[in-house]
């Protein structure tokens, strides 16, 4: 029975379980829940995850939620595909640092940005408090621009680590959609956009893009 996975078009998070999904070459069924139409507080969702978040996989009755979970899950159950924590203990350890950077300082960076210009009617937008919220989100992003030595976060081969950041800068990049003259873009050095670049032409990319922003550009 192929596993089952809840996904929201957007979700940073979910986005990360997806590419993960395809990287482990994992059969799965995708049921993408309509945040609009309130489908992660309806009381079959909550059965799955209390607190109405996306994702969530079901794999032959066993349901977990939480990203960074799934992946890890995902590593450990599956032998198929590429391994998302390669390597020895050391370099494991190096890929579950990156992770845990990612989701607790990069991701804190970007949501100030966030709230501030997708998640804020034009005419309340505040230029001080944007100015200040891209100057914190280029402060972080500057670490990871002079952390990267190869084509993957963690050396030459993709892993758990850049499946979780990746979708992080292209939803900040949304922002320039919403607003040109923030300039987001400007806000990641050469070696990030290269890398943006590989993960990009990952063979299976394109299938997870977000459906909406396929639609709406």
């Amino acid at each position: 029975m192929a596993l089952t996975f809840y996904c929201g078009s957007g979700s940073p998070f979910a986005w990360r379980v997806w590419l993960a999904l395809e990287a482990k070459q994992v059969p799965y069924e995708l049921k993408m829940i309509s945040f609009s139409d309130g489908d992660h507080k309806k009381p079959e969702f909550l059965a799955l995850n209390p607190r109405h978040r996306v994702p969530v996989i079901v794999d032959d009755g066993f349901v977990l939620y939480e990203s960074a979970a799934i992946v890890e899950y995902l590593d450990e159950q599956f032998a198929t595909g590429a391994k998302l924590f390669p390597g020895d203990a050391k370099q494991r350890a190096r890929v579950r640092r990156l992770v845990r950077e990612v989701d607790d300082y990069f991701t804190a960076a970007g949501d100030p940005l966030l709230e501030a210009v997708l998640f804020t009617k034009r005419e309340n937008w505040n230029a001080e408090h944007i100015g200040s919220a891209r100057s914190k989100l280029a402060h972080e992003a500057a670490k990871w621009e002079a952390g990267l030595a190869g084509d993957y976060l963690e050396g030459n081969a993709m892993t758990a680590a850049d499946l979780a950041l990746y979708p992080q800068v292209a939803l900040s990049l949304r922002m320039d959609i919403r607003k040109p003259d923030l300039d987001v873009a400007g806000i990641y050095g050469p070696k990030l956009h290269a890398w943006k670049k590989h993960v990009e032409a990952l063979p299976y990319y394109e299938k997870t893009i977000p459906p909406h922003w396929k639609q709406k550009g």
